[in-house]
């Protein structure tokens, strides 16, 4: 099994204010930013409300009764997928203690990954497939 290098999240935890855009969307309506994260990420928009109709919404009040299970699997998720350094149990006290802010450094991390990607079209496939042959 090849190794990648890992790379770090784009933007730090607290760096809310790099994108004023997410971080007014979060504090404002985080559930409806972390819906957007989730379907940004390809899952459903409605996973996050398993954060918010269980008892893992203590957590964003500082009172972890269990890790959020939406919050907590999107991150990890969206670590595995982007080669971003960080463990298990990082992930689980961000989810717990700082839920709001990791929904933004996850939304801005999907903005930025989204606006570097590059654009390929159908035309461009079948011209690729056009060279090979």
């Amino acid at each position: 099994m090849a190794t990648y290098p890992l790379t770090n999240w784009k933007t730090g935890l607290f760096d809310c204010c790099d994108d004023i855009n997410s971080c007014c969307y979060g504090f404002w309506c985080c559930p409806c930013l972390a819906c957007t994260v989730s379907g940004k990420f390809g899952e459903n928009r409605c996973l996050p409300l398993c954060d918010i109709c269980s008892p893992a919404i203590t957590s964003a009040f500082g009172l972890p009764c269990c890790a959020p299970p939406a919050a907590l699997t999107l991150r990890v998720g969206i670590r595995h997928r982007y080669g971003i350094e960080g463990t298990l149990c990082k992930d689980i006290t961000t989810s717990c203690f700082c839920m709001w802010c990791s929904w933004c450094q996850m939304h801005r991390e999907l903005k930025d990954r989204k606006k570097n990607s590059p654009v390929t079209t159908f035309s461009d496939f079948t011209a690729a497939v056009d060279n090979i042959h």
